[in-house]
């Protein structure tokens, strides 16, 4: 089957022809196409999704993920982790044992535990009294509930140096995030295998002159790949254009998206802490950010609009985030890849998404 584009991202390169699908995996690339419209790209890979369209994925069933699913689907994802912030073990666990193992559409890489092992003073909507210091007994029980493939934690915290090392001898990608940590301890942290931040500048030490924090630290450290709320909210657009001329390249868009995702304004609950959406930001009641509303679509149109080139837009929504999750397979075109594919126009409207070349 032919996909009728007029060029294929491959490796982070533009190659013009047409693309050839066979038995749910890329056969060939750069085939001749005189009529072929459109670009095809890797499916969307988005590390960090709270919920969408009216779902929380933290209380949702087999019914729930299949809402969802279709949903992101629609906006370009092909491939996402179920993120949970910071509740008490007992709900964790039961949300852990939800997740679906096999056969989604999209695919459902493993879950993302956002918590609790984060910095007291940089909880951001997470619940102040499920947070937890470092605790290798708790998070073996997490483990051992579901497939937990991202944690995110505050690398500061004494005992945390032993859980990623426990975490990275399984497997799990390990973020530092919600995290009061300096510039040397972060340092530290990505010295013993850290290799991303989750949503950098928020929920973490403000970047200052003589104490630039994990922020700084993460976007001179040239092996540390930096998660980017681009929604127009998280970020300032100079912070955002900061951001990308100190990283492009090594950055992943996430969107952290929340149940009110294409869903509409309204209140809503992540993970039983209740908020409120206006103009489609969300807020609890103490005013913090709880979350966004973009989807990963619009993400990488912001980032153009920003000035990044398209090809490098869309490796950081594909190519970027699949390697941080170690699946690199699902962030390229090459042939022999798995055929997840966005197929895009001109104005980077969806025209058509497939997932193992079905769709």
């Amino acid at each position: 089957m032919r996909l009728g584009v007029g060029a294929a991202l491959v490796d982070g390169t533009l190659v013009p022809g047409d693309v050839e699908v066979a038995d749910g995996r890329i056969a060939s690339v750069g085939l001749s196409s005189a009529n072929g419209k459109g670009i095809a790209s890797p499916g969307f890979v988005d590390l960090q999704v709270n919920g969408f369209a009216g779902v929380d994925l933290f209380s949702a069933d087999a019914e729930g993920y299949r809402r969802a699913g279709e949903a992101l689907l629609e906006c370009g994802v092909t491939a996402y982790q179920p993120t949970f912030i910071t509740s008490p073990e007992p709900e964790l666990v039961g949300a852990l044992q939800e997740v679906p193992l096999n056969g989604a559409a999209p695919r459902i890489l493993g879950a993302h535990l956002e918590g609790p092992f984060i910095a007291p003073e940089r909880l951001g909507t997470h619940p102040a009294e499920s947070r937890r210091d470092p605790d290798r007994a708790l998070l073996e029980r997490l483990l051992a509930a579901g497939p937990v493939s991202h944690v995110t934690l505050a690398s500061e915290l004494p005992g945390a140096f032993e859980l990623i090392e426990v975490l990275r001898d399984r497997g799990v990608t390990v973020s530092c995030g919600h995290s009061n940590a300096t510039a040397a301890e972060a340092r530290e942290a990505f010295a013993r295998g850290v290799r991303t931040v989750t949503h950098i500048f928020n929920a973490m030490r403000p970047f200052a002159a003589r104490e630039p924090g994990l922020a700084g630290a993460a976007l001179v450290s040239s092996d540390v790949v930096v998660q980017v709320i681009l929604d127009g909210v998280h970020l300032a657009d100079e912070t955002a254009r900061l951001v990308w001329q100190a990283a492009g390249g090594r950055v992943a868009l996430v969107t952290d998206a929340i149940a009110a995702a294409r869903a509409g304004d309204g209140s809503y609950t992540l993970a039983g802490v209740d908020f409120e959406v206006e103009d489609g930001v969300a807020r609890n009641a103490d005013e913090v950010l709880a979350g966004s509303t973009v989807c990963m679509i619009e993400a990488v149109r912001n980032l153009v609009a920003l000035g990044a080139p398209l090809e490098a837009a869309l490796a950081a929504a594909t190519e970027v985030p699949a390697r941080i999750a170690g699946r690199p397979e699902l962030g390229t075109l090459a042939p022999g890849s798995v055929a997840d594919v966005v197929v895009l126009d001109d104005r980077l409207e969806i025209l058509r998404v497939l997932v193992r070349g079905e769709g």
